[in-house]
């Protein structure tokens, strides 16, 4: 998928720009791209061809309903790959259950982490991150959540990377009030 990069962020790009056209388009090429992907790595599990296009599907409608996230600045192909993987994860987890069962290749796309907790964990980091400034929120959501060089999240914030780094420390620092704050209520 890497190499139609540019075509499939310029289909995305339009797409969200209400061109019905490039959208209808960029869900046709990742088809294409994803069910080989899952196919290939259902496989290995011991699954067949249509469990490959439900879980297509699956994930068809997650990228739709989660466009709004996608960040032009950034490259699409990971975004979509990030789907994409975390769809075969809970495909994997809801329909074979153990561990055990699914094949020893496979084992990588099964971390330890209790899933219910993680995703409230993650509810309650943006719904915090979402009571300090834009600019701060910025910084430590590119640098310390999504993992990018200071450089890099400077270059996506349209920041310095001195105003990267001290958004971050003034943030870090808020967040910590907050977090006083609500500890002490």
């Amino acid at each position: 998928m890497q190499a139609h990069e540019a075509d499939l962020k310029r289909l995305m790009v339009e797409g969200l720009g209400g061109d019905e056209t490039s959208y209808r388009l960029l869900l046709e090429q990742l088809s294409r791209h994803l069910r080989g992907y899952f196919r290939a790595k259902l496989t290995q599990a011991g699954f067949g061809a249509n469990d490959a296009e439900d879980l297509l599907q699956e994930a068809l409608i997650a990228i739709h309903t989660r466009r709004h996230t996608y960040d032009p600045a950034a490259l699409l192909t990971p975004w979509i790959s990030a789907i994409a993987r975390y769809k075969l994860i809970d495909y994997l987890r809801r329909t074979k259950g153990v561990r055990s069962t699914v094949s020893i290749d496979l084992a990588d796309e099964f971390p330890a982490v209790d899933t219910q907790v993680a995703a409230e964990s993650s509810h309650d980091l943006q719904k915090l991150l979402s009571r300090i400034p834009t600019k701060m929120r910025q910084a430590i959501q590119s640098v310390k959540i999504d993992g990018l060089s200071v450089a890099d999240a400077a270059k996506r914030n349209g920041m310095s990377e001195s105003a990267v780094k001290v958004n971050i420390h003034r943030g870090l620092k808020a967040l910590a009030n907050l977090l006083a704050q609500e500890h002490s209520t």
